[in-house]
């Protein structure tokens, strides 16, 4: 499985009640499949994963995940949230983190959870399902606040 790393952005500082976008590069995260077979025999064995989810934890309560359930769910074209462009800053992201008070000198610890549904197909027409897996990596966001004044 590729490692799940997941692409923020504003990258680098989070700004206190602006959307933090996250998505996963589509490129990297598609079904993947391994087969076994054990020679002369005509057994063989092949497991497919493919990935369905991410689950985001901000790390605070002071934050809102986007949605708010926090599960990200795959797109039609295999990607899973959507990046960044400019223009979409008033727009809320369909993947994505809200937070609602500074890191101050720290950060947050982003955990960012895929979950790759597995099945498998064998010889003599077997097969069914397997646990999810689940693999989670952990971002941290250095959240800041911004004041300003409005005369």
């Amino acid at each position: 499985m590729p490692p799940t790393k997941i692409s923020l952005a504003p990258d680098g500082k989070s700004t206190v009640n602006a959307p933090t976008w996250i998505w996963l590069d589509k490129g990297a995260f598609k079904p993947v499949s391994v087969t076994a077979s054990l020679p002369g025999t005509g057994l063989w064995a092949t497991t497919t994963a493919k990935p369905v989810s991410l689950h985001l934890d901000p790390g605070t309560a002071d934050a809102e995940t986007l949605p708010a359930s926090g599960e990200c769910l795959i797109n039609d074209d295999g990607s899973i949230g959507e990046p960044y462009a400019r223009g979409k800053g008033e727009l809320t992201p369909p993947c994505g983190v809200r937070y609602l008070r500074s890191s101050g000198d720290g950060t947050y610890g982003l955990e960012a959870t895929l979950t790759w549904e597995i099945t498998w197909e064998g010889a003599g027409g077997t097969g069914g399902d397997l646990p999810n897996g689940t693999f989670a990596t952990t971002t941290q966001v250095p959240v800041q606040e911004i004041q300003s004044v409005n005369r």
